[in-house]
């Protein structure tokens, strides 16, 4: 019974979303205020209905309620809760139920705490909103209902797909789609900017939050998947260019295009097609990856679906919001004003550079990911586009623009001294040439990309100190705490996400010189990796709740004695009879010792891949600050003052197009 009153508050939800993506519009065009206030209270009833759906299938999953087909598809009795739990979303229809969940939400967010917009402005944002969640709960409802009932249910499940079951699973697709639906809600801003004409700083005070929110959960949903492939998969790799990794760094990247933008815009009224544009293009590159996963129109480790009935209805939205959001934007893109001038050589003119290399950058991952589909679809033919081509384009086109973060961040809004600029820095870029010759002395030289790399990070690092020391030092050291604590969180905010660019890069520049070594080793036997030594005492078996295990024990130790044991192990799981590789690492500082077996032969000898990786966790550490960065934007005051809300009576609230 709880089953068919989920798919009934899918249902009824979908008849909400109808209603509220249709009303307001209808009371803006009239001027009805009293319509247009429906949308709040429609967004925060879709949110519960919806939430009561997803409540349903989370129940069934718990329970192990095998006559729901999608709980058969994806459980087993013997999952640990834990798996039961994400594994509501592991799957294609749960996913999606996620995916409607999170749209929901950002509608209600905005109804609960952008209450001092003009009433027109949210009206219409939420019934644009309201009608990107109608055609996903469509697709849901139609094509891929996760309540589906089947007629003899079974006693037992076929199990979650066992490269899944991992905490990895709770944290990564919650938070992947928090930043992909996120750009849902800036937009629906965008889009109800352009219907009422009204595209000035006011709005781009609106979305920057939004966006922030978006940027933050996608910045750590992107490193959480990296960081589970590179223990789970066993490859030792961190980013493959896999067609579906890519689609979620296209939206990252003109995301945080977006947000550089809405900050020209908002400080100075520039860039205001350029900022409409970018929020359109995000949500975009958010739906295709939403059709890449879903379409079967390509394989991967992360694709959900290959049912091509489901690719044409989500091609359909594609084409519907992504088409209609464009003629829009041509529509009005002649009304709206340039803005403000400003010199090239600027803060404005530094945000500009930025945005430049960061969508020629896109571009180029976007052409990489498509361009064999098309090329398939076109003239059959099958091409393979991997790493050395994104190693060549896109990935060059960094350099010059982290090269110049901490040069942007010393310049004047509107007119600036690059001269005097640089001359700020020369500290910062004496001391990054000075670590890379002592690190190059260390290690005999090393590859030159990769020193050229940590100068390039340390650069970044000391560029973004140098930017708070230079504030709180103005004026000389005698009230150093009381200016450096004074410093706008904002400012604060900027220089450890840039600060966190600079520790991805150090960590990514490191991997250049990991140690690797790939033996067959006996028990018994020792074999050295960079600094240490691995001795192999034997081969166990272990059983684990639902899977079986073959562990093979290794003794880790240095120049000083043992420091750890290892027990990399090779699992099979009941359900689905699939071997999985189980990895084993030891930390030292951020570096770490990474282990894992393949084949074994004799009773007593293993396959047996072993790397010393040099400050790898730099490279998940680096977006972590920045989030934590944009986290502390967020909680800036002045994101938080409201647009002063026009008087409730006395329509029409609409001013016309600029």
């Amino acid at each position: 019974m709880i089953v068919e009153i989920g798919h009934f508050a899918l249902i009824l939800a979908f008849v909400v979303s109808l209603f509220q993506a249709i009303v307001p519009v209808w009371g803006a065009v009239r001027h009805d205020g009293a319509l247009v206030r429906l949308a709040p209270r429609a967004a925060l009833l879709q949110f519960a209905l919806v939430i009561v759906s997803f409540a349903s299938l989370t129940n069934a999953y718990l329970n192990s309620d095998f006559s729901v087909a999608n709980v058969f598809q994806n459980s087993h009795t013997l999952k640990p809760l834990i798996y039961k739990w994400s594994g509501v979303w592991g799957n294609h229809e749960g996913s999606m139920l996620l995916w409607v969940l999170i749209l929901a939400l950002f509608g209600a967010a905005v109804a609960l705490f952008s209450r001092r917009l003009p009433d027109d402005m949210l009206g219409v944002t939420l019934a644009v909103q309201s009608m990107i969640a109608a055609a996903f709960m469509a697709f849901l409802i139609f094509t891929s209902n996760p309540f589906l009932r089947l007629a003899n249910p079974p006693f037992e499940g076929r199990d979650l797909n066992p490269v899944l079951q991992d905490p990895g699973l709770a944290i990564h697709p919650p938070l992947l789609y928090l930043g992909y639906v996120g750009f849902s809600i800036v937009f629906s801003f965008a889009a109800a900017a352009l219907i009422l004409g009204r595209v000035d700083a006011a709005f781009a005070r609106m979305v920057r939050p939004w966006t922030l929110v978006a940027w933050i959960a996608l910045t750590l949903g992107i490193a959480m998947g990296s960081y589970w492939a590179y223990y789970e998969l066993g490859w030792g790799g961190y980013w493959f260019w896999d067609p579906v990794e890519n689609a979620s760094l296209m939206p990252w990247l003109t995301g945080t295009a977006l947000l550089h933008s809405a900050i020209v815009m908002e400080k100075r009224e520039a860039l205001k097609i350029w900022t409409i544009l970018l929020a359109v293009i995000t949500f975009s590159l958010s739906l295709l990856g939403t059709f890449l996963v879903r379409s079967g129109v390509l394989t991967s480790v992360h694709a959900f679906a290959v049912d091509p009935e489901r690719g044409l209805f989500i091609l359909f939205i594609l084409i519907l919001f992504i088409g209609g959001s464009f003629a829009l934007f041509a529509l009005r893109a002649n009304a709206m004003r340039a803005g403000t001038l400003f010199s090239p050589v600027s803060r404005e003119g530094a945000l500009v550079f930025n945005n430049l290399f960061l969508s020629v950058a896109a571009l180029a991952v976007f052409i990489g990911t498509l361009y064999p589909l098309l090329l398939e679809a076109l003239t059959g033919a099958k091409i393979s586009v991997g790493a050395p081509f994104f190693n060549l384009t896109a990935v060059p086109l960094m350099i010059p623009l982290f090269m110049a973060i901490p040069v942007g961040q010393k310049l004047a809004w509107k007119r600036g001294d690059l001269a005097g600029a640089m001359s700020r820095l020369w500290w910062v870029l004496a001391l990054a040439v000075g670590a890379v010759a002592g690190v190059a002395s260390i290690v005999s030289g090393g590859p030159a990309m990769a020193l050229a790399g940590v100068a390039l990070g340390l650069f970044l690092v000391l560029g973004a100190l140098d930017e708070l020391l230079e504030r709180a030092t103005r004026g000389g050291w005698e009230r150093f705490f009381p200016r450096l604590f004074a410093i706008p969180r904002s400012n604060v905010a900027m220089a450890l996400a840039h600060a966190g660019v600079g520790l991805m890069v150090l960590g990514i520049s490191a991997t250049a010189f990991e140690k690797e070594k790939v033996v067959s080793v006996k028990a018994g036997e020792t074999i050295t990796v960079g600094d240490y030594s691995l001795t192999l005492n034997g081969l166990t078996t272990q059983t684990g709740p639902n899977y079986n295990a073959l562990v093979a024990r290794f003794v880790l130790r240095d120049g000083t004695g043992v420091v750890a044991e290892l027990n990399p192990a090779k699992r099979v799981y009941v359900g689905r009879q699939m071997p999985t590789s189980e990895v084993a690492r030891h930390r030292a500082g951020l570096s770490e010792v990474y282990l894992a077996i393949g084949e074994t032969s004799g009773g007593d000898r293993v396959d047996l891949r072993a790397y010393y990786k040099p400050y790898v966790l730099l490279i998940w550490l680096g977006p972590v600050l920045m989030a934590i960065g944009g986290l502390l934007s967020l909680s800036d005051r002045r994101l938080r003052v409201g647009v002063p809300r026009r008087a409730r009576m006395g329509m029409p609230q609409g001013s016309p197009a600029e």
